[in-house]
This record gives C-alpha cells, sequence and structure tokens, in this order.
C-alpha cells in the first residue's frame, strides 16, 4: 500500500479532496453505501480531473472515508450538543455546517480535527474487517510477545489509515497561509490522537476459559474516546498570532503562541487564531442558529445550564408526557415482560 500512495503522490494525485467534497461524502446514502452500489465518481461534487481518477482507482476506500467523515460529524454533535453551538449542519448545502468554518476559531479546529481522525479511524477499521484488497491487518507486531501472551488476531492497521486520512484531509492545505498552517496543525492532532489510543487487545484460550493460551493484537479504542479527548484539547486550545516571513517563493504566514508565559501547543494540542462569535442570536454571516427553543437544563450552572445556554434572555417550561416501560419483571426463562407507564416531565427551553 505504500508503493501504491508514493505513485500517487508521482503521478500529482495527492492534490486529494477539498475540504466541500470531505463534507458532500458525508451526505447521502449514494456516498455512504458506495460499496453495495456501483457510484459514478463525477457525482460526487467538488472533484477535479485528478481527484476523479483518484476516486475510480481506489473506489474501494471511498466507503471508508465517507463514514469516517460521517462519524465525526456525529461525534462533534454528541460532543457539542450542550453547548451554544451545537454542530448544526445544513442539508441543503455543499458546506454543511454554513459558514462557521471560514473563521480560524477553536469550532473549525475541533471539526478539522475529528474530521481527520474519523477518516483515519473508519478506514482503519474497514481494512481490519477485511473490505478492501488494498489493505488488512498490521503484520508489524511492534515488539516482542510479553510474557503469558503472544501475537494473534487482526492488529488494526493505524498508520495505513492516518495515511489516507493525511491525504485526504491535509489535500487542500498547501497555500502558505495561516489557515493552512492551522488546519494542518488540527488534522494531524486528530490523527495522532488515534495512534496515541492504540491499545493491546487479548483474548483467553483454553479449557472452560482458562486461559492456557493468551493471545493480543492492537486495536483501536471506542471512538468516543477520541471525541472525549479532543472535547478536552478544544477547552484547552491555543489562542496564536499570525506572523508573516519573506522566503524565496514570497510571503508565507506562520503561527506563534500568542502569551509567551503559557505552555506552547504541542503536535497533540488544537490551535486557533481569530476569536469564535458567542452564537446566542441568529446571524448568517457567522451561521450562528442561536439559542432560541434549545433545551436547556434548568439545574446545573453549567453552559447547558438555562442561565448560561439562553444567554440571560429566560426561558420558557412546558409540561410533557411520554410513554415509558416500567414494572418489568423476568421471568424464567428467558424473557422480560414490562408494563407501559405515563410520566409527566418539565421541559425547559430558551426563550
Amino acid at each position: 500500500w505504500k508503493r501504491c500512495f508514493s505513485q500517487m503522490q508521482v503521478h500529482g494525485l495527492s492534490a486529494g479532496l477539498t475540504g466541500e467534497t470531505l463534507w458532500s461524502l458525508a451526505l447521502g446514502q449514494q456516498y455512504t453505501s458506495l460499496g453495495s452500489q456501483p457510484i459514478l465518481c463525477g457525482s460526487i461534487p467538488g472533484l477535479v480531473p485528478k481527484q476523479l481518477r483518484f476516486c475510480r482507482n481506489y473506489i474501494e476506500i471511498m466507503p471508508s472515508v465517507a463514514e469516517g467523515v460521517k462519524l465525526g460529524i456525529q461525534e462533534c454533535q454528541h460532543q457539542f450538543r450542550g453547548r451554544r453551538w451545537n454542530c448544526t449542519t445544513i442539508d441543503d448545502s455543499l458546506a454543511i455546517f454554513g459558514p462557521v468554518l471560514d473563521k480560524a476559531t477553536r469550532e473549525s479546529a475541533f471539526v478539522h480535527a475529528i474530521a481527520s481522525a474519523g477518516v483515519a479511524f473508519a478506514v482503519t477499521r474497514s481494512c481490519a474487517e477485511g473490505t478492501s484488497t488494498i489493505c488488512g491487518c498490521d503484520s508489524h507486531h511492534k515488539g516482542p510477545p510479553g510474557e503469558g501472551w503472544k501475537w494473534g488476531g487482526c492488529s488494526e492497521d493505524a498508520d495505513f489509515g492516518v495515511l489516507v486520512s493525511r491525504e485526504f484531509a491535509d489535500a487542500r492545505e498547501n497555500r502558505p497561509d495561516a489557515r493552512s498552517a492551522m488546519n494542518r496543525h488540527n488534522n494531524e492532532a486528530g490523527r495522532t490522537t488515534i495512534l496515541d489510543h492504540m491499545h493491546l487487545k487479548c483474548k483467553c484460550h483454553g479449557l472452560s476459559g482458562s486461559c492456557e493460551v493468551k493471545t493480543c493484537w492492537w486495536a483501536q479504542p471506542d471512538f468516543r474516546a477520541i471525541g472525549d479527548y479532543l472535547k478536552d484539547k478544544y477547552d484547552s486550545a491555543s489562542e496564536m498570532v499570525v506572523e508573516k516571513h519573506r522566503e524565496s517563493r514570497g510571503w508565507v504566514e506562520t503561527l506563534r503562541a500568542k502569551y509567551a508565559l503559557f505552555k506552547p501547543p504541542t503536535e497533540r494540542d488544537l490551535v486557533y487564531y481569530e476569536n469564535s462569535p458567542n452564537f446566542c442570536e441568529p446571524n448568517p454571516e457567522t451561521g450562528s442558529f442561536g439559542t432560541r427553543d434549545r433545551t436547556c437544563n434548568v439545574t446545573s450552572h453549567g453552559i447547558d445550564g438555562c442561565d448560561l445556554l439562553c444567554c440571560g434572555r429566560g426561558h420558557n417550561t412546558r409540561t410533557e408526557k411520554r410513554k415509558e416501560k416500567c414494572h418489568c419483571i423476568f421471568h424464567w426463562c428467558c424473557y422480560v415482560s414490562c408494563q407501559e407507564c405515563i410520566r409527566v416531565y418539565d421541559v425547559h427551553t430558551c426563550k
């Protein structure tokens, strides 16, 4: 597979997919079910001729790329479900986050990191499941076996997944400006998270689970662990300033930490250099949908609480009846029977 990608670079195929194309891959059944039906690469918006060639030559991994972007969006929406900006997408637009990603904010940093991680994760998992002929299990076990166990199973080849993600997500970030530098950094931070969270997974073999023999392999974590980690990095993201340098190829923009007293960001940290809007009111220029009618937590003093989420406008309260299973009984053997109860809840929404 390394030879395949080196040939792609030689022939200029590493131009990759545009950011808009990456997002479009997450939309609609024609992209998320690429492996189950013939695909017309020309139907994917935003592809230039070299990208079309990439799609046609390496179509086996396209479903995984699409699934990875979709996974990243879903995780973004989970992590920000209680915040003023909740990773809302726009179904009828190629730029599915609207103008939010136009600014070099913390939100842009997180989206780039989680999407790049999602692509690496999905491609790695797909390869281990044997869905492609150009990749598979990782045969390089990264060390001798430990005491009481031996290598076995299918180690997930995260290096390959990271390589594919880098080819796709970083492709358009080759300009000598600050935004490209920021996107490259955050994309790599997302992918590095996958590599850092690889862990040994083991299985016992023997009579009655005696574990006479134990085989182990490298496995990715649940993607939720990746999302949790990157959300922490979002909260502690480093603010940068833009510096311009004159080089032989012309002016080049680089990023420097704004506050010298703070520890400079590492390759695992997220970076940004523009402040976020407050997302309290709808604003088509910033992509803010506002927080009116959002459900808030009346007992919380955090950002999901009615005071902060509603931006001081107050909240409305209504009662809502919900049908739920209750009084469940286990019957031997083996089923559970439940009654259906109606419970009344208070629902609080922002004014």
